[in-house]
């Protein structure tokens, strides 16, 4: 369905289309992943029944050489290249992404849709995403003034700082899942867990998974995500 300006994948619920009222879980993808990359998560989350699921698809489309990736933002492939080659992992927590408003103000306009169109509460409401998507789920969070049941940002990092810091103390209520591999060689970890330190310092009950691993969703993060997701949309 299209929902704002973004098309998304809709499942759970009553109705396993994303029916009923349950509690809503949003996950945005990463980078150059495919827009329904993420769709398959749904199935091994035992969460409160009735739980919806909405997977939006990021506006922008490319070839990746695999086929066609989409991205909420373009990035600099040549920095990540370089990287890769030297075995430094770059530092993004200075950097404030060419598109980061536009995706903002599309995934804002998606869960305003949500809440029309489907009747979504977004107090009984998870806004998450993998890599590129968990930082725009925290980006968007720490913005917004929507009690939301939770984010979840999974292998994330920290981005916009000057911007960010500032935010958190005034959004320090909403509970925070975060995992991240001790050996991802995208977003380095040491940043991840520096985003993790200020999530803290101002004030958030920021739960935080690592695992022995590289950029990735293995078992033991989807299992802390899914207890985190069962705790914060458990009907109160």
């Amino acid at each position: 369905m299209r929902l704002g300006g973004l098309d998304v994948i809709a499942t759970g619920g009553n109705d396993r289309l994303g029916g009923g009222d349950g509690p809503t879980i949003f996950l945005l993808h990463g980078f150059g992943a495919p827009g329904d990359d993420l769709v398959s998560i749904h199935r091994a989350m035992r969460v409160p029944e009735g739980t919806r699921f909405i997977f939006p698809a990021a506006p922008l489309g490319f070839d990746t050489g695999y086929g066609e990736g989409r991205a909420w933002w373009m990035i600099d492939m040549s920095r990540f290249e370089r990287s890769m080659a030297t075995g430094v992992v770059p530092d993004l927590s200075a950097d404030v992404p060419k598109g980061l408003v536009e995706a903002r103000d599309l995934v804002v306009g998606m869960l305003d849709a949500a809440v029309k169109e489907l009747g979504v509460d977004l107090s009984r409401s998870v806004l998450g995403g993998f890599s590129q998507g968990a930082m725009l789920s925290l980006d968007v969070v720490l913005r917004s003034t929507h009690a939301f049941a939770g984010v979840a940002l999974l292998s994330g990092t920290l981005i916009a700082q000057d911007e960010w810091l500032p935010l958190m103390a005034k959004r320090n209520t909403i509970p925070v899942f975060q995992s991240h591999g001790t050996h991802d060689p995208i977003l380095a970890f040491a940043v991840a867990e520096r985003l993790h330190r200020e999530l803290e310092k101002a004030g958030f009950k920021a739960e935080w998974v690592t695992f022995r691993g590289a950029h990735e969703i293995p078992a033991v993060a989807l299992d802390g995500f899914t207890a985190f997701a069962n705790r914060v949309l458990a009907p109160r």
